[in-house]
């Protein structure tokens, strides 16, 4: 007769992974796009204006206009098995387990999004089920900014203070400055410069933020402009022949400069040449890089008077960029039982227990 205090040993693996990324709509309608809106744009992190002030502009206007407007982006890029962000996002978490797999390690990989399907808490849900009792965070954003990955973590302590039971957890906060990361992102250069050949400039747009975080002391400036170093220095390039730039500006405020549109713009005045775009502060592909950047960037600098933009995908699940993610999760997951060899004599005996009666080896 078992004792009320037999619990079942852990046969699975005990260690989780929890690969986080901002999100996309469900779909590419205007119903879809305002949910996913009112979600991203309520959270403080995002938007840091007083609610008093920002909800009646929220409520009463933008969710009124914008939805249309970017249900038509979004299906301008749409793939048919979602939203790209969320489709490059899974097979870098199937990857993750496979490589991680291969290198010995015993965990189980899961994905989420921090606004819109599937939810942090879900996917936290089904690490603790599976039997995960330490997790590893792993945000996706290779520089920190508090937006994206202080508003994660805000979703897993909401998440932490409704468990009885709480697993061990730890975090990436980031890998703006990894060897792996800038040589797979020097690497996806070189690749492009051997199928296109090289453009006159390389221009490395990475999402903009408001000036005033700065000066809060987030160190995302700081952070791309380290990327944008060592990935010059990587590639061998005078710091003239490289232009850092931010992105997907809103509002009125004062942003991180120079924008991407207006650097662009000077470019396009130089004269009718090639203009190389790489966005470093992305792991995956999704509607800032492949429309905003790739299609509108483009109009922006012919318009200008340049050539072409030739855009340099993300480094999304291509061998480089998964042998990064991999080597960023190796060191977090040091000194936690990942490995065969971590498991206790008992451990063992009891798997080798189970293999014996279902007449397989151990």
């Amino acid at each position: 007769m078992r004792s009320t205090f037999d619990h079942a040993r852990q046969a699975g693996p005990t260690v989780g992974v929890l690969l986080c990324n901002l999100g996309s709509p469900d779909e590419p309608t205007p119903a879809a796009v305002r949910r996913y809106l009112a979600q991203f744009l309520s959270d403080p992190r995002v938007v840091e204006i007083p609610k008093v002030l920002w909800w009646p502009i929220l409520h009463g206007i933008i969710l009124r206009v914008r939805p249309a407007k970017s249900a038509a982006k979004y299906a301008s890029v749409w793939m048919p098995e979602g939203a790209p962000l969320k489709v490059i996002t899974a097979r870098q978490a199937k990857q993750l387990q496979g490589w991680l797999g291969e290198r010995g390690h015993r965990v189980h990989v899961r994905w989420a999004m921090r606004y819109g399907n599937p939810s942090i808490a879900s996917e936290l849900d089904a690490l603790k089920a599976a039997g995960a009792q330490r997790i590893l965070v792993f945000n996706a954003y290779p520089q920190y900014c508090g937006a994206t990955v202080a508003s994660v973590m805000d979703e897993v302590s909401a998440w932490l203070q409704a468990q009885r039971w709480m697993p061990e957890l730890r975090v990436i906060n980031h890998y703006h400055d990894h060897p792996a990361y800038i040589q797979a992102l020097a690497h996806s250069v070189q690749a492009h410069w051997q199928r296109e050949g090289r453009g006159k400039t390389l221009v490395l747009s990475f999402h903009g933020m408001p000036e005033r975080t700065l000066h809060l002391g987030d160190p995302y400036f700081c952070e791309c402009h380290k990327t944008a170093r060592l990935l010059t220095e990587a590639l061998g390039l005078r710091p003239e022949e490289v232009r850092v730039a931010f992105q997907s500006r809103f509002g009125r405020a004062k942003w991180l400069g120079p924008s991407t549109e207006s650097v662009l713009q000077a470019l396009g005045a130089e004269g009718p040449h090639d203009v190389d775009v790489l966005c470093p502060g992305f792991s995956a592909d999704c509607l800032e890089t492949l429309e905003e950047i790739a299609m509108e960037g483009a109009d922006t600098l012919r318009e200008a008077g340049g050539g072409a933009l030739r855009y340099i995908p993300c480094l999304n699940d291509s061998p480089e960029g998964m042998h990064a993610l991999v080597a960023v999760a190796e060191q977090h997951l040091q000194g936690w039982p990942t490995r065969e060899a971590a498991l206790s004599s008992e451990a063992l005996q009891e798997r080798a227990a189970r293999a014996r009666q279902h007449g397989s080896s151990p």
